[in-house]
């Protein structure tokens, strides 16, 4: 998804713990962004939480860790990290396992499950479409195969985090900076960007995307 001009591009619900995105285009310019002297840069040193805890996600016979750790669960920071990675290296199948849908009045709170994100699941499908979205935009250049992504950490609200773009860094750029060079016609004032975790079960998932421009 390359971005062009002004307009709005937002994903903001959940469907079975799975981020469903829509691309909606809108006339004209919005002035609800904020300024960009109001942001501030990302933290320069702010590895993803959970090192060192990598044993738990791996499994009793030896094999690899699987794409949704225990570490990387571990904190908000390590799981927006951890979700941006997956979405960088399309896998739809990680970024899914990273997700959850926090509770409502009319549900509880639902985390990604291997049933629901992988093979044929629907959630599975509409995962792989949202990860093909955002892709591209999220992307560095020059790419790699392995992105180094850090978010700064963040005080949380109960058990919601917002994190945003200028404080999550890929291979040393902001996130916000990487989707601004991979855009057309914008300008830091015209992107507002914020990944959004909270806790489920003593563990932390994305539960939103807020990605606005205009």
């Amino acid at each position: 998804m390359v971005l062009t001009g002004h307009g709005k591009r937002a994903a903001d619900w959940l469907v079975g713990g799975v981020l469903v995105v829509t691309l909606t285009g809108v006339a004209g310019c919005s002035g609800d962004t904020d300024p960009a002297a109001d942001k501030k840069p990302a933290a320069a040193s702010s590895a993803p939480a959970g090192q060192g805890e990598a044993e738990e996600g791996e499994q009793e016979s030896g094999s690899p860790t699987p794409p949704s750790s225990a570490a990387d669960r571990a904190t908000a920071e390590g799981a927006v990290a951890a979700w941006v990675a997956a979405v960088i290296k399309g896998d739809a199948e990680g970024a899914c396992l990273l997700m959850g849908e926090a509770a409502t009045e009319a549900s509880p709170a639902k985390a990604g499950s291997p049933e629901t994100c992988a093979g044929d699941a629907p959630q599975a499908k509409q995962m792989e479409k949202a990860v093909e979205g955002f892709r591209e935009s999220f992307t560095p250049e020059p790419p790699t195969d392995d992105p180094k992504v850090e978010a700064a950490q963040t005080p949380a609200t109960g058990d919601e985090v917002v994190i945003p773009a200028d404080r999550i860094t890929v291979d040393g750029k902001t996130l916000e900076e990487v989707i601004l060079s991979n855009s057309t016609g914008l300008s830091p004032q015209d992107l507002n960007v914020n990944v959004e975790a909270g806790r489920i079960e003593d563990a932390w998932y994305v539960t939103n995307l807020d990605f606005d421009i205009g």
